[in-house]
């Protein structure tokens, strides 16, 4: 009995990794289309009410970024063909803390293109490469499921964007106690 009881821990175990994993993927794969939608409702329930986003400024009240996709400049934007493109993210998860590491590009349609046309597919003038980042999302199990904690965005032509690869999903989050340790060392 103990060895069906070992086994089944250790099934359901995988079983929890692996939906972890899903959920987590699936957070990050809606935010370009919920973006690019300005589907904010949407958005705003991937956040903890406490999460922070830095852009390179500092970090911000995750509000801040959300209040943009109410902006007349974002609406702008959608007519111009705004796509937020993600890459696959690296994800390490620790419990209930979780670091995810992606690339993210906006795209926008590109008005003064050459056309071309490409068979079976239509003519187009194209699409420019606007931005393209480093991302690092930290997340935490909630009651609702996985929620951002802090995101940290790094444009890759700054060496910051490289530093926050390099630091990557691998280093796990660190826990509650080891930051204190951390902090009472500083």
């Amino acid at each position: 009995m103990p060895v069906k009881r070992s086994r089944r821990d250790s099934l359901e175990k995988r079983l929890r990794a692996l939906e972890d994993r899903l959920a987590i993927l699936d957070l990050i794969a809606s935010h370009p289309p919920a973006t690019d939608s300005a589907s904010r409702e949407r958005a705003a329930a991937w956040w903890c009410d406490d999460g922070v986003v830095d852009m390179g400024e500092g970090a911000k009240d995750h509000r801040a970024m959300l209040a943009i996709l109410d902006s007349a400049g974002f609406k702008d934007a959608q007519g111009q063909g705004i796509c937020h493109f993600s890459g696959l993210p690296q994800i390490e998860i620790d419990g209930d803390k979780a670091v995810a590491t992606s690339y993210l590009q906006i795209l926008a349609a590109d008005p003064k293109g050459e056309p071309f046309a490409l068979a079976a597919h239509g003519m187009s003038k194209g699409y420019r490469v606007l931005r393209l980042s480093a991302n690092r999302w930290e997340l935490v199990r909630t009651r609702q499921g996985w929620r951002i904690k802090s995101r940290t965005w790094r444009g890759m032509d700054s060496p910051a964007a490289r530093a926050l690869l390099s630091r990557g999903a691998a280093s796990k989050p660190r826990r509650a106690s080891q930051a204190k340790r951390s902090e009472a060392r500083a």
